[in-house]
Order: structure tokens, then C-alpha cells, then sequence
């Protein structure tokens, strides 16, 4: 079939030689590092710590290791293709190799939803923590000019008790009948990101780093600061509190109150896999990508572990409990009461965000570039600056893709909308690594670890599904589709298929586990990959309804535009 046709490694390596040298091969293996960092200790990061700590105690810091192993076997992967195939694209090119045109197709629309709309999400969460700097520093912005026009509208009609949003609703003024509200800060940070990028990769690189920098140190001193006021006042105590029973546990609420946070702690990881759409600008990238992967990785979860301890530490977990800004949190008044930390953790914070705006900004237009190379979109959009020798058409579409939404859209909607794209990529990456032929080892060149693995992940399975089954109503309560006892339910919040959802996706689940297990021990599939792709299927069960129609609304657009242009202007059109 013409729709999966392949893509071939020495193809794209031959075509390297020839797209390759219109970018500035600039990038060292501790840009790419920094670059990473920089796109992980971000928006989520910031935001999704109290709810990790709230649900897991002292103990979340096991979340942050296990969410990290499954990172890594998904860097492993994405470090594996980035070896074989050192250009621009990302798990867009991988997949071109691995699935052919119209997956590779797929995997690019997604991408799509992880640079461009997800850093909607960040703008406007950038637009918070800004906003909140300028209160400390004396200057006021207007609600109407801080906020977004959907959030305050659907605060008057839910009858919202946050003050601020209603605020922005009355307070703002009208023209022709429209209420002028629009988040300003947010617009700006996005064109002033834009400009930079578009500028080379060389000013976005120093403008990076400086900014991670800025961003360890911050976060260094909350560790110290915050390490020391844990010890020098006794509250080491937080770190064994007492359970729902009275005994005094590292995990409160067990190893499920842990997971429950999983899913939202998986996305404070992402922003690795951007590193990998460097690759042209990178002075070694088969060395140096994934390195610069596993480094980032290994750098921001040992950052996580420290802020974790010293969070639980200074603070009662419990306290936790809807807090957005937890490392502010634990500087107030009524906790370690150190009204400079909390200055220094606003600016952290815009300082973080503004790194992964730049970095997410950078990863889309490479991707588009990448996509029009192999005809698949105009080829405007591969059209490199002559002065800044960057994709300078695609760089300000960008722009306008995460720019114009800011008006008519708002953060809860885009945050759903952006991790199931994410996941169903990595998916797809780990799955290709898998039907790649193997290569003999090269010096210099990073190589997969092989582990076989068919000797473990169906031993693994037959281990843990009987034990999960003697010891939980885990399966009992999977299989059951009875929701006449659920409040939701009868109340009509909630339909049927709200609820099957969550059950239906981890049958297939168990299944597609299944079946692996058989296909690794018949196709001696490696390990790591394998467990990759598990791991991320795992999260996908955790989205909702809501979640599945949209991506596929969003699928089906894409779909609708490959057949319209790219099916017959793609470049292998004619070789096939």
C-alpha cells in the first residue's frame, strides 16, 4: 500500500548531507542537556508537585523514580532512532522508517498537540506566575488584560468562587457588545519567544542556557533554604506522619495513594524528546543526542527526589491539598515564613517557564521542516532564513498557531487536549524501535542494550497477574460494568461510557500486554523498548472519554489533510 511506504535509513542519512548544511551545526553535548532540563523543570513541573505530594506523603519521591524509569526506556528509544538517523523530525522521522508515510504522518500531527498547543498551556501559565511577580514588585495588571476571555466566562456561568476571574468579567471594558478580555502577558511572552527563535539557534541557545542556570540555582537555594529550616527546626517528623490508622508510615496512604499521581507526574518528564529534533544543528549528534536525553533525565530527577523530601519535610503533606504553587507554599507565613524564598521562587518560576516556551517553540518548526522536506507539506515551510539560517516560515507559523488560540481558548481544554498526543508519539517510538533491523555496534555511536525479551516479560506477567488478583478486587472490579451504585451515575453527571472508559482501555491494556509477551518470545523483541511501550500504553489508560474524541476529532483533521495534498505530493509518490 502507497500510504505505508518506507522511508529508508541511508536515505534519509544521504539527504542529511544535503539539507544539513543550511542549519548551524553549533549545538555540544551540554547544550543539548540544558536543553533538555530546560524543556522538563517547567510549567507541570511547578504545578503538579503539591498534588504529588498531597497523594503519596514523604513517599512520592518512589513516584518520581518509577515515572522516571519509564522516561528512560522511552529516551532509550528515542536515543536508539536519534543514533540511527541523526536529522531533524523526531519521532516523525522515526516513524516514516519504522510504520511508513502515513503513520510518520500521524506521529507529526500529534507532535503537533505536544510543541504547538502545549505551549499554549505554558504561555498561559507563564502569564500567572508573571502576574504574580509584578503584585510582589508594586505594578497591577488589570484582570481583564491578565486572563483569559473563555476561563472568565465559564467562572460567571459555573459559578466560579475564585474572585479574580469574576473580576475580569465585570471589570472589563466593552466594545460593539464584546467584553475586552485577553491574556496580554501571555500573547507577548509567545511573540517575543517567536522573534528569539527566529533569530538562530545560536541566540536561542545562550538565551537557554542562561535561563536553566538561573533556573538550578533558584531551585538549588529552595533545597538548602528549605533543607535547612527542615532540620534546624525539627520537622524531620513529616517525613513519618501518621496513616488514616495512627501508624506512622513514609507512605501514609500506601503504594496506591502513590499512584495515584502517576499520570500527572509522567508529564513534568516531558520535554526530553524535544533534544532530539536538534539533531542538524548538533556538532555530533549520534553521540551527543542521547546522551543529552539520559543526562537531562537523570539531572531533573534527582532535582524532583530533593524538592520532594524538602516539601514534605517542611510542611505537613496533608496541607497540600489544592495547592498550585508548592514551593512558594512552604515559604508563607504560616509555614517556614521566608517572604524573600517566595519572591525567588516567582521569578523561578517565569524564568522555568520562559526555557520551555523557547524549547518547545524550537521543536515544531524543525518538525514542519522536516514534513515538507518529504513533500508532505508546502515547501514554504522547509525554507531556511539566509541571514538567521533558521526555518523561518515555519518558525512564525508556529508563532501564530500558539498565538492566535490564546484569544479564544483556555488552559484546562488545551492541558487535556496536548498528553494524549504526547503518549500516543512515544508509543509509537518505542513500537518502531522494535521492528528496526539490528546494526552491528559502531565506536562513538550510542547502541541500544539488547536484553531478550521473551525470557522475562511473559515470566513477569504470569508472576503478577495471579499475585495482583489473590491480593486486589483490581481485576474483579476491571470486568465489572455495573455502575448502578455509582453517585455520578444515577445522578446523570456521568454516562455510561464516561465511566467504561477507564475499564475498556485497561482490558486492552491487559491484552495488548499479552500479546507482546507471545511476540517477544516468538520475534526475540529487546527488552527496553518492550517495556517502553507497556509503560506508556499504561498512562493512555488513564484518559478520558472527553480525551479519546478529541484526539480522534484532531486525528481525522489530519487524516483529511494527507489525503487531500500530502498522499500525492509526497516525494515517494513518485518512486513507488
Amino acid at each position: 500500500m502507497k500510504i505505508l511506504r518506507r522511508k529508508s535509513v541511508s536515505s534519509i542519512n544521504a539527504a542529511e548531507s544535503e539539507h544539513g548544511q543550511g542549519l548551524h551545526k553549533v549545538l555540544t553535548l551540554r547544550d543539548l542537556t540544558f536543553f533538555g532540563i530546560a524543556a522538563i523543570i517547567g510549567a507541570g513541573s511547578f504545578s503538579s508537585l503539591g498534588g504529588a505530594v498531597f497523594s503519596g506523603g514523604p513517599g512520592v519521591i518512589l513516584l518520581f523514580v518509577i515515572v522516571a524509569v519509564a522516561c528512560s526506556f522511552t529516551a532509550f528509544c528515542y536515543s536508539e532512532f536519534a543514533s540511527r538517523i541523526p536529522v531533524s523530525g523526531s519521532a516523525y522521522t522515526y516513524a516514516y522508517v519504522s510504520f511508513g508515510e502515513i503513520f510518520a504522518w500521524i506521529i507529526g500531527w500529534a507532535l503537533l498537540m505536544e510543541y504547538s498547543i502545549g505551549n499554549i498551556y505554558v504561555a498561559f501559565s507563564w502569564s500567572d506566575y508573571f502576574t504574580s511577580l509584578m503584585d510582589k514588585c508594586g505594578w497591577h495588571i488589570p484582570p481583564y488584560f491578565c486572563t483569559s476571555y473563555l476561563e472568565a466566562k465559564k467562572a460567571v456561568e459555573n459559578g466560579s468562587s475564585n474572585q479574580e476571574l469574576l473580576l475580569a468579567w465585570r471589570s472589563a471594558p466593552i466594545f460593539m457588545g464584546i467584553r475586552l478580555i485577553a491574556d496580554i502577558p501571555a500573547v507577548m511572552i509567545n511573540l517575543l519567544i517567536t522573534a528569539l527563535v527566529f533569530r538562530g539557534v545560536k541566540e536561542s541557545r545562550n538565551f537557554s542556557n542562561v535561563m536553566v542556570i538561573l533556573k538550578l540555582i533558584v531551585v538549588s537555594m529552595v533545597i538548602l533554604v528549605g533543607g535547612y529550616f527542615v532540620f534546624s527546626n525539627g520537622l524531620t517528623a513529616n517525613w513519618n506522619p501518621p496513616n488514616t490508622n495512627g501508624v506512622h508510615s513514609f507512605m501514609p496512604n500506601g503504594f496506591s495513594g502513590i499512584m495515584l499521581a502517576v499520570s500527572g507526574v509522567f508529564f513534568a518528564y516531558i520535554g526530553f524528546d524535544a533534544v532530539s529534533v536538534l539533531a542538524e544543528e548538533s556538532k555530533n549528534p549520534q553521540r551527543d543526542l542521547p546522551r543529552g536525553m539520559i543526562y537531562s533525565l537523570v539531572i531533573c530527577t534527582i532535582v524532583y527526589i530533593l524538592l520532594s523530601l524538602v516539601l514534605t519535610g517542611a510542611v505537613d503533606y496533608k496541607k497540600f491539598d489544592g495547592v498550585g504553587d508548592p514551593l512558594a507554599f512552604i515559604f508563607e507565613k504560616d509555614q517556614l515564613n521566608v517572604g524573600w524564598m517566595q519572591f525567588l521562587v516567582a521569578v523561578c518560576a517565569v524564568v522555568a517557564m520562559s526555557s520551555v516556551l523557547l524549547v518547545f517553540q524550537m521543536g515544531q518548526p524543525r518538525i514542519w521542516m522536516s514534513m515538507s522536506r518529504d513533500g508532505l507539506l508546502p515547501k514554504k515551510f522547509q525554507q531556511i532564513h539566509p541571514k538567521y539560517k533558521t526555518p523561518g516560515f515555519s518558525t512564525a507559523i508556529t508563532g501564530m498557531v500558539v498565538g492566535v488560540p490564546l484569544f479564544f481558548t483556555d488552559k484546562t481544554f488545551v492541558l487535556d487536549f496536548t498528553s494524549i498526543g504526547t503518549l500516543f508519539a512515544f508509543v509509537l517510538v518505542c513500537g518502531g524501535v522494535l521492528l528496526i533491523p539490528a546494526r552491528p555496534r559502531e565506536k562513538g555511536k550510542f547502541h541500544l542494550p539488547y536484553i531478550n525479551g521473551g525470557y522475562v516479560l511473559l515470566p513477569l506477567l504470569i508472576l503478577i497477574i495471579p499475585t495482583v488478583y489473590y491480593f486486589t478486587h483490581y481485576f474483579e472490579d476491571l470486568l465489572n460494568f455495573d455502575f448502578s451504585s455509582e453517585a455520578d451515575f444515577t445522578s446523570g453527571k456521568k454516562s455510561f461510557m464516561d465511566l467504561a472508559t477507564f475499564k475498556i482501555a485497561g482490558i486492552v491494556f491487559w491484552c495488548i500486554c499479552f500479546v507482546l509477551s507471545v511476540l517477544a518470545i516468538i520475534k526475540k523483541y529487546s527488552l527496553i523498548p518492550l517495556l517502553g511501550l507497556i509503560s506508556c500504553l499504561y498512562l493512555l489508560t488513564g484518559m478520558t472519554k472527553e480525551n479519546w474524541l478529541w484526539f480522534l476529532a484532531w486525528l481525522a483533521l489530519g487524516l483529511l489533510i494527507y489525503f487531500i495534498y500530502g498522499y500525492q505530493k509526497s516525494r515517494l509518490n513518485s518512486q513507488h
